[in-house]
């Protein structure tokens, strides 16, 4: 009398799900960890480059400073998209539209656009100029989002060292 323990189907390899669509797809386009570094450092100079050209063309009459909105604005706009190459489309923009940087996600996707609308539609040299700088500032708040603490010392200043401290280790509260 055998017990089932040495029945054929019980030395059997468990049977494996097909792969769905999705995931075939998924599994397709993903890319390897040197092709999203090349990735990132190619769409990152691209977007270095059209800023340093932006900034040169500021200095032609007339259409310079138009000319150095766009190109500034290009610039930010593949250097944000270089950081996808790292951690994927997907991931990205959920972490950009987290609470912690929420407000500064559309802050600097309204400057990106309104800066394209002056120097395209309403045709305002000195509105983009403002909106280029505004772009800057959010474009250093919105990066300085994914470091930690960063925030914390960009905001305290001469409390920096303080703050982490703090919220690194309570007890330094009380000394």
């Amino acid at each position: 009398m055998t017990t089932g323990l040495h029945s054929p189907a019980t030395f059997a390899p468990p049977r494996r799900p097909s792969p769905t669509c999705g995931m075939q797809v998924i599994d397709a386009t993903s890319l390897g960890w040197g092709t999203r570094v090349k990735g990132f450092i190619a769409c990152f100079a691209i977007g270095c480059l059209c800023s340093i050209l932006g900034s040169c063309l500021l200095w032609i009459p007339k259409k310079g400073l138009v000319l150095f909105a766009v190109f500034y604005t290009l610039g930010n706009i593949a250097s944000i998209g270089s950081t996808m190459f790292l951690m994927g489309p997907v991931k990205q923009l959920k972490r950009m539209f987290e609470p912690t940087r929420l407000i500064a996600t559309i802050v600097m996707l309204l400057c990106l656009i309104l800066t394209l609308c002056s120097a395209f539609w309403w045709r305002k040299a000195g509105l983009a100029l403002l909106f280029c700088i505004l772009q800057f500032f959010a474009m250093a708040w919105y990066s300085i989002s994914f470091i930690p603490y960063a925030r914390t010392c960009t905001a305290g200043g001469s409390f920096c060292v303080t703050g982490v401290l703090q919220q690194l280790h309570p007890a330094v509260a009380g000394t």
